[in-house]
């Protein structure tokens, strides 16, 4: 039941810990009492400055093809590395554990540090903002498709060995076919996830839609802002419905 002590208790700390969280942050809803300030700020972003679109639409496909790259080289990278990451596949202890923890490594840097860090080694532009985006995602989908190999049924992949198939053939082609519409699915999100990525490291330099709408604002340009902001709406949209299709096609 929901009122046994051990509940109770529960419940206790998580108001304990939601107030001492409200107070860090400065959390204060009355501060939404004015609305006048807001209104008229937004009341700047329109009418949209429909003629920058060609150059914005240009700006768009540089922030998608790094956030296709930067996704699919992770894919690439992280795929046969999740199989060495679970438990059932890796050949050894000392190689899944090995494994594990490099995957952890990679996934705790923030794109943003990634993005520091290259930006300065390598210079502006969309190059390093996709290795940024590439060495975080290979930590993520390393550690997500790992643990659908974990969670596969072990009967093909027993049979094929029955039947004399070596090992990482006999993982490779029982597992791959029962998670990959599983695959996409999180690919499609980390696709999704790398085009917001890509538009934080415009802000600092990397291209793309990124920077043009950090440039915008830092001119007081709302009108641009305001298409900036559409633009980038309807390509995570977009996306989304094509991830679906792809998905829906595959199973």
């Amino acid at each position: 039941m929901w009122f046994k002590k051990r509940s109770i208790i529960s419940y206790v700390l998580l108001a304990l810990f939601l107030y001492i969280s409200m107070k860090l942050t400065e959390f204060d809803l009355s501060k939404f009492r004015d609305f006048r300030n807001m209104i008229d700020f937004l009341s700047h972003w329109f009418p949209m400055d429909f003629s920058l679109l060609p150059r914005i639409l240009k700006d768009s496909l540089e922030t998608l093809a790094m956030a296709f790259l930067g996704s699919f080289f992770s894919l690439l990278i992280g795929l046969p590395l999740s199989f060495l990451a679970a438990k059932n596949t890796a050949r050894s202890p000392f190689v899944y554990h090995l494994t594990r923890v490099g995957l952890s490594f990679v996934r705790s840097i923030p794109e943003i540090v990634f993005g520091l860090i290259l930006l300065t080694a390598l210079g502006l532009g969309p190059f390093p903002a996709v290795l940024a985006i590439m060495f975080h995602n290979i930590g993520v989908l390393g550690k997500l498709i790992s643990e659908l190999i974990e969670a596969s049924d072990p009967g093909p992949q027993e049979a094929m060995k029955a039947v004399g198939a070596k090992s990482w053939f006999a993982s490779l082609f029982s597992i791959l076919p029962q998670i990959w519409p599983n695959v996409l699915s999180n690919y499609f999100y980390r696709f999704e996830v790398a085009i917001r990525t890509s538009l934080i490291l415009g802000f600092i330099g990397g291209g793309g839609i990124g920077q043009r709408l950090f440039n915008d604002f830092k001119t007081f340009h709302y009108t641009a802002v305001s298409l900036d902001v559409l633009v980038i709406m309807i390509i995570v949209i977009l996306v989304d419905f094509f991830g679906s299709y792809v998905r829906n096609r595959v199973i």
